[in-house]
């Protein structure tokens, strides 16, 4: 059985993008925190490497998420809808903050991902097939 692509599913395709777009946005934080980190405008540089890395880590999944739902790999469909969730949720809290220049964009990506994850011919195509 061959690889399927996204490429014949536009929502499919938007979900896709917007999830490989957060492990970007994710990858970009890391950078910054680095830079915050060698500027010394961390609150706790003990624990900002660990953070760092970790972040990284987490970017990765998210990427290979993206790289499942691109695919048309049934197993994405889960982890690509709590990704969105938390990312929701992550984008929430930063807007409360009055961190618009990350909220914004992270639940406008959110909201993307999840239209593209429930559209009805992308249920179909993420549907186990036995």
């Amino acid at each position: 059985m061959g690889m399927r692509s996204a490429d014949g599913n536009p929502m499919l395709s938007v979900a896709a993008a917007a999830v490989a777009l957060e492990a970007v946005g994710l990858c970009v934080a890391v950078a910054a925190n680095a830079i915050d980190d060698v500027d010394g405008r961390t609150a706790t540089q003990s624990n900002a490497v660990g953070f760092m890395v970790l972040e990284f880590v987490i970017a990765i999944g998210i990427a290979w998420i993206a790289y499942g739902i691109s695919r048309i790999q049934p197993w994405s469909r889960t982890p690509a809808v709590i990704v969105q969730v938390f990312t929701a949720m992550i984008a929430t809290w930063l807007i409360e903050a009055h961190s618009y220049a990350w909220g914004i964009p992270a639940l406008l990506l959110a909201l993307a991902g999840l239209a593209g994850l429930f559209a009805p011919a992308s249920l179909r195509a993420l549907n186990r097939r036995n």
